[in-house]
């Protein structure tokens, strides 16, 4: 199994639109899925979940401050700072297609 970048999703969904009669420019659909990134981002900044179903929702948590080891000197502490961290949780939908790809892992992993 492959990675796929931002750049193949927008020629998939590029060539997905034109099958269907919409002609879409893979600049014009570019300029679409960046704004969607932009703007999730953007709301989540502020604090502020993100759901979209049958996709999954984003929201913000906090991570607590917590002391790490340094795996160089692990007898010495380090301070790790609160934060702000993003959570993902799959919809349904979501769920259903992934869960039937554990051969094709099982056979990317061997």
């Amino acid at each position: 199994m492959a990675t796929v970048t931002k750049r193949e999703l927008v020629i998939k969904i590029t060539d997905r639109l034109g099958s269907k009669g919409v002609e879409l420019t893979q600049q014009e659909v570019m300029e679409v899925v960046q704004s969607l990134l932009d703007e999730v981002t953007d709301t989540l900044s502020q604090g502020n979940n993100v759901i979209m179903r049958n996709f999954g929702s984003f929201e913000v948590r906090e991570m607590k401050a917590k002391v790490g080891r340094n795996p160089k000197v692990p007898s010495k502490d380090v301070p790790i700072p609160a934060r702000a961290v993003v959570r993902f949780k799959p919809g349904k939908e979501m769920k259903e297609k992934v869960a039937t790809t554990l051969q094709l892992i099982r056979e990317r992993d061997n």
